[in-house]
């Protein structure tokens, strides 16, 4: 498929997974939210809804023709479509590693996530089991956390937006850990629950866009 030459030049260093997003009206918002913020490709792991389901054509009303979609893969198969140096941040506002690591400021604001059933429950059950047999370490990934809004594009960035039932997976902190990435919060107050996958998504990807407006900006005012 060819994608027409001006989204092409406005294509950023900017990649989306998408992680066992089972709605099909949230995939195609997301991926409309894709196409609008730039990104070079999207990536499905398997698990995902169909891309090409009519439900999720409709919504995402033509983003399909605009941004370059690779559909069901296997977790193992995914850093063979990232560019060099790539990080992978994990949207997480869920995780109780979350709210531990959460600065003191922000906790005094009240900004942790408020969800009484945790996306990451069934991990942090079982963490006390996730040891290697072989070297007794903890194989668990430990990912530093940050708000959305510090700078996360100074490398090619990958964004895993993970469904609403299941939240992200394994996998997908273990490519983060593995490529240096973080989890990125988006704060909300006491007593609202998480923002949705299409919400959350659509919010990091222009913030992403924005930070890499600014770096750009800043270079060109320093060659001037």
């Amino acid at each position: 498929m060819t994608y027409p030459e001006t989204q092409l030049h406005h294509s950023l260093p900017l990649l989306l997974i998408c992680d066992n997003l089972r709605d099909p009206g949230n995939l195609g918002t997301i991926l409309r939210s894709a196409a609008g913020a730039g990104c070079s490709k999207v990536l499905l792991t398997k698990g995902c809804v169909d891309a090409w389901e009519p439900k999720v054509l409709r919504a995402g009303m033509g983003a399909h023709f605009q941004v370059p979609i690779i559909n069901n893969l296997e977790w193992e198969t995914v850093p063979n479509y990232l560019p060099p140096d790539t990080r992978v941040y994990v949207a997480d506002n869920c995780g109780l590693y979350a709210q531990a690591q959460m600065s003191n400021k922000a906790s005094d604001q009240g900004w942790v996530c408020d969800r009484r059933f945790l996306k990451f429950h069934k991990f942090e059950e079982e963490e006390e089991d996730c040891v290697d047999i072989r070297t007794g370490k903890d194989w668990f990934p430990e990912l530093e956390v940050q708000s959305y809004d510090l700078d996360w594009t100074e490398a090619p960035a990958a964004v895993v937006i993970g469904g609403e039932t299941h939240g992200v997976s394994l996998e997908s902190l273990q490519l983060a850990e593995n490529t240096g990435g973080k989890r990125l919060l988006i704060p909300v107050v006491p007593g609202v629950d998480s923002l949705n996958s299409a919400m959350a998504a659509s919010i990091l990807l222009f913030e992403g866009k924005r930070q890499l407006r600014v770096r750009v900006e800043h270079l060109s005012r320093d060659r001037n």
